[in-house]
């Protein structure tokens, strides 16, 4: 099955589900498993390390030969050249975040890149939308990841936004299936963004302890934690990360800290493992392509019986 819409379009896949940018694990291995799959896998910046990035784009290149994303964060890149860098890489599409989207807008499009910038408010897309972008990415508070200190879940979110611009959202924030999916669609996206279903997928690179907490977790297993000065963040729910919820430590240190650990040894009291509520929902550790083609029929079939009960 594929869907003509205005955001396959623009991506140039046949399937409107995009991987999110995840540092250290949004890589080629991930996202060219997402791209061979007719989705939209993509390459973060996030981690800092534009040297392995242009390597792992390079990858991407020799990988495959569908399209694919890579994402400028901004708050984590200290690069002021970083639009520069990714235009030179050859990519077609970008997604910015964590910053202003007035920053690199038209430089990226001057270039003849496609931008969508990802917004947690209304007010963020309104001024993303003047800023000239060709798309959004409107993120709810229960995705995994930072977020805004004042998070609105999606099903606030979506709909407040869609009815106040024109150009094509993509639905991040409580993603897994094809009932997500749907649901997404119904409030008036034209995408959908996967982050933490990606992170348990076979292909992710984080260790099996990460994925299989994931799996194990419940609805209520992860944690919105507001370090002061810092921006807020979605982990999953540990030892650790509940005493930072109380107060003790700082979430942002820990993270800088601990992460390798988390990520590659598997040490989830190392660190803070990003995680969005929507691992109370995901059952199995699933490889990349099977996830797309199940959230596809999932997809179809939800429709196709919404409509039958109620058209």
């Amino acid at each position: 099955m594929k869907i003509d819409n205005r955001v396959t379009r623009m991506l140039g896949v046949e399937i409107p589900i995009v991987q999110a940018p995840m540092g250290w694990i949004a890589r080629a291995p991930l996202a060219s498993a997402v791209s061979r799959a007719g989705a939209l896998g993509m390459i973060e910046t996030s981690s800092g390390e534009l040297d392995v990035i242009r390597d792992e784009i390079r990858a991407m290149q020799e990988l495959t030969d569908r399209p694919f994303c890579v994402n400028i964060a901004q708050a984590f890149v200290r690069d002021p050249k970083i639009a520069d860098f990714v235009i030179e890489q050859g990519v077609r599409v970008v997604t910015t975040s964590a910053g202003s989207p007035t920053r690199y807008t038209r430089q990226l499009k001057d270039a003849g890149l496609t931008v969508f910038h990802v917004v947690p408010t209304l007010r963020a897309a309104q001024k993303a939308v003047d800023a000239g972008v060709d798309g959004l990415i409107v993120e709810g508070g229960e995705g995994g990841g930072f977020k805004n200190p004042r998070e609105v879940a999606s099903m606030v979110l979506l709909p407040l936004v869609r009815s106040k611009v024109d150009v094509p959202i993509i639905a991040a924030g409580g993603i897994c299936d094809g009932a997500s999916m749907a649901a997404a669609f119904a409030l008036g996206a034209e995408g959908v963004q996967m982050g933490t279903r990606m992170v348990s997928a076979l292909e992710s690179p984080v260790h099996a302890n990460w994925k299989q907490a994931i799996v194990d977790a419940a609805e209520t297993g992860t944690v919105m934690l507001k370090p002061e000065g810092a921006p807020a963040l979605r982990a999953l729910r540990t030892e650790r990360t509940d005493r930072l919820e109380r107060g003790e430590g700082h979430a942002m240190a820990d993270l800088a800290r601990g992460q390798r650990q988390v990520y590659f040894e598997g040490d989830l009291e190392a660190g803070v493992a990003l995680t969005g509520q929507v691992a109370g929902r995901i059952e199995a550790v699933l490889p990349v392509a099977e996830v797309i083609e199940r959230t596809l029929r999932e997809f179809s079939e939800t429709l196709e019986q919404l409509a039958k009960s109620y058209l």
